[in-house]
């Protein structure tokens, strides 16, 4: 591609043909301001704080405005300063500035700009204000319109990248505000409570419910056994909030807080990882070889299984009845730990770590409820738990590191990549081939399926049989790959999909990052690394090789698909409309 030379703050800067002048800039390591930009996803140019001056004076939203022969472009100079700070004022003049007790305080894109530009909370222009609305109707999280500012990231992603498009904006002009269509609240649309407009809102106005005060007051309460699980993803980026560069484990540092803030045991979701492997192969062993439903397809992404019900309703057929990972940890907690800690179900307070949002509407669904009570009865997120461990006063960095514990914090190398888009079908084939065939396996990677693409492809021989397999995260490529399906136009037997772009190491409940990273770091493929660096170091590497899975199934459950494992570890769908919670 030609390249085009133009001149950033005096400097010789040479980028392709049709790069914007804000990608120009980074290429000679200069940093024009954002706010509203997302590359590839929201670049609208609403807020203006990317503006610079061009040929002598002119304004231009960088962000949009590509680059010619012989441009001048000048990214600092006093008039942006002050345009900018102007923008900023206008901007708080419609924006709650109750900062010291907003969710995002310290982590939000607008006050950083503030700091930078000089711009604090009583300057700002006086008047009208848009009126607020506070929507608090959805299982997994409050929408806040004081704190919004018009950006639209929030319905771009649901949009663009999901596909759904259940909030954008209403009214015009001043009236402007982000909701759902004829004023519904977001409980009442067809959300799927997948985080992703959590994950990208810049300021306070999108967060998820918070379960911090319910879980310390069990922990608190003597007459409960409270044991928490963690998710694999939640390792690979629970660090960022202490400090740690994106795609840094902090596995053993996040066992040993848990301690410290009072949890009776703490255990590794890799744990009942595992065992959903073993459900779902014999799952899929079962329907290749006796006619069942094909493709099977995943059930461990709980905003994917609720988008399925409302978008493809006719394919729920076509689901695993697995429950996920999270609900089959509960299930077995208030079962056979309970016997063998001589506890009744009632008394144990299951709580979740987990990358996702989502998790907090899957614990409220029907059919989780194997013991006569919920199998989980608390989720949170990776930020809470984040705020959690900062609120008791534990010096994270500090802490030694630590193990999970036994037996339901043992997990192999198969069940910690569940957490990167592709890792549940490659932990399943590792159990389904050796299965199959009665061979083991010389190299348990199955690297086809691996990488942050949208959709992948894969054709494998298992004995005398090619079995076909696809892989999708984020659910517009959920539907691409489903509609293709449909069509007949693709055939497989087996489909993995994840609700997040990435899979649970970007799910909506994940550290959030600011725009300019996002933007320019690929933020799933680090934290995704450090899943699959974990899996090569471990010593057993196969979900049907871990021994507290083996000793499960022969002292409790008996036999994957056994009558006790399908009452305790498979569930039930339902088919909704489109707007039907």
């Amino acid at each position: 591609m030609e390249n085009i030379t133009i001149k950033i703050n005096g400097m010789d800067v040479s980028a392709p043909a049709g790069s914007t002048i804000l990608e120009a800039a980074r290429l000679a390591h200069v940093e024009i301001p954002t706010l509203c930009f997302l590359k590839d996803m929201n670049e609208i140019a609403a807020c203006r704080i990317c503006t610079v001056e061009i040929n002598g004076g002119r304004l231009a939203a960088s962000c949009v405005y590509p680059i010619n022969p012989g441009m001048e472009v000048l990214t600092n100079t006093p008039k942006l300063r002050e345009y900018r700070k102007k923008t900023l004022q206008l901007i708080l003049s419609n924006h709650d500035r109750s900062c010291l007790s907003c969710v995002r305080s310290g982590n939000c894109e607008l006050q950083t700009l503030c700091k930078e530009l000089g711009v604090d909370a009583d300057d700002y222009y006086d008047g009208a204000k848009t009126p607020s609305t506070l929507d608090e109707s959805a299982a997994h999280m409050v929408r806040d319109n004081s704190k919004c500012i018009l950006c639209r990231r929030c319905s771009a992603v649901c949009e663009k990248v999901q596909g759904i498009g259940v909030i954008g904006p209403n009214e015009r002009g001043f009236a402007t505000i982000i909701g759902s269509a004829f004023d519904m609240g977001l409980g009442d649309t067809s959300c799927v409570s997948c985080g992703q407009c959590i994950a990208v809102c810049p300021t306070g106005a999108l967060y998820e419910k918070s379960s911090i005060d319910e879980v310390a007051a069990a922990i608190a309460d003597r007459s409960k056994h409270v044991i928490v699980q963690t998710a694999p993803a939640v390792r690979a980026g629970l660090g960022e909030e202490f400090g740690y560069p994106i795609g840094t484990n902090v596995e053993g540092k996040m066992a040993a807080a848990l301690r410290r803030l009072g949890f009776d045991k703490v255990f590794d979701t890799n744990f009942s990882a595992d065992l959903t492997i073993m459900e779902e192969a014999h799952e899929f062993i079962d329907r290749v070889q006796n006619g069942g439903v094909l493709p099977m397809i995943t059930s461990c992404s709980p905003g994917w299984i609720k988008y399925c019900e409302h978008y493809f309703p006719d394919m729920t057929e076509n689901l695993s009845s697995c429950k996920s990972p999270q609900q089959m940890f509960g299930a077995i907690a208030k079962s056979y730990y309970a016997e063998k800690m001589g506890l009744k179900p009632e008394d144990i307070v299951s709580v979740s770590v987990m990358p996702c949002t989502a998790k907090k509407f899957e614990i409220g669904r029907d059919d989780q409820d194997a013991n006569g009570s919920p199998d989980v009865d608390y989720s949170m997120t990776t930020r809470e738990l984040a705020r959690m461990i900062k609120q008791a006063g534990i010096r994270f960095t500090e802490l030694p590191d630590e193990d999970f514990d036994t037996p339901l914090g043992l997990g192999t190398g198969a069940a910690v990549i569940f957490g990167a888009t592709g890792g549940v079908m490659e932990a399943a084939l590792r159990t389904a081939v050796e299965s199959l065939t009665g061979e083991e396996l010389e190299k348990p990677e199955f690297t086809d399926v691996r990488g942050t693409k949208g959709i992948k492809e894969a054709s494998y021989r298992v004995g005398d049989m090619d079995v076909n397999v696809a892989v999708a995260s984020g659910l517009g490529n959920a539907r691409e790959l489903l509609n293709r399906v449909k069509s007949g136009e693709a055939n497989y037997h087996f489909i993995e999909i994840m609700g997040c772009p990435g899979g649970c190491v970007n799910g909506g409940g994940q550290p959030q990052q600011p725009g300019y990273v996002r933007n320019t770091t690929d933020i799933r493929s680090l934290r995704a690394k450090v899943l699959y660096d974990e899996d090569a170091a471990k010593t057993i590497r196969k979900s049907h090789e871990n021994p507290a899975i083996k000793e499960l199934y022969e002292t409790f459950l008996g036999e994957p698909g056994s009558e006790k494992a399908h009452h305790l570890l498979h569930t039930t769908y339902v088919k909704r409309k489109i707007n039907e919670i």
